[in-house]
Parts: C-alpha cells; structure tokens; sequence
C-alpha cells in the first residue's frame, strides 16, 4: 500500500507560478499529475519515469509546466508558470506501483492516488 500526499495548491494571480509536491510513502514507478475542474473529466496534466526521468506533458500545458522527481524522498514535483484561469482545478498526484505498457496520460494505468489539492487561478 502506498500514500501519497500532496502540497502546494492554492491561488495565484493569472502569470503566476505554484509548485505542487507529492511525497509517497513507498517505492513507485512512473508518477503523475492529473487536474479536475468543475464540471469536467479528470484529465491528464504530467508524468515522469522512475529510471530514465522521460516526461509527457499535455499539450495544454507545455511550456509552462515542469515535472521532476526525487527518487531519494520519493517525492515528484509540479512546477506551475505563467498559470492561467483555465488551469483552474483540484490537482491529483497519481503513482504506479509496476511496470506497465500503458501510455503515460492513461488514468486508469495509476493505482495509487492522492486526495487533491486546489489550484486557483485569478485573472
């Protein structure tokens, strides 16, 4: 069994920046960042590989968005620049805790999730 905890929402003025930390309490595999707005789909944001660190960001978000990770603190990070209205949403860290074929931006392929934390926008 594995926790994740995240940190780091809450309210930036649109062009801001905040940085979101997820900490796990064991050893995962390919870790991930997906958003949730009202009203919408859970939706893909970010991940990053254990071994080789290869990132996948939606295209929403490209540019703006950095994923890294500290596989020492098992801990991956979400840095949030020049942020907009739309990027408005709860934020969930996702982990996997084996190998799969699965694609990055796959929800269901993450069995591990974090309870969320809110992301606001003002513009």
């Amino acid at each position: 069994q594995v926790q994740l905890v995240e940190s780091g929402g809450g309210t930036a003025q649109a062009g801001g920046s905040l940085r979101l930390s997820c900490a796990a309490s064991g050893r995962t595999f390919t870790m991930g960042w997906f958003r949730q707005a009202p009203g919408k789909e859970r939706e893909f944001v970010a991940a990053i590989s254990r071994g080789n660190y290869i990132t996948n960001y939606a295209d929403s978000v490209k540019g703006r968005f950095t994923i890294s990770r500290d596989n020492v603190k098992n801990t991956v990070y979400l840095q949030m620049n020049s942020l907009k209205p739309e990027d408005t949403a709860i934020y969930y860290c996702a982990a996997r805790t084996s190998v799969t074929a699965a694609t990055m931006p796959s929800l269901g392929s993450y069995n591990y999730w974090g309870q969320g934390t809110q992301v606001t926008v003002s513009s």
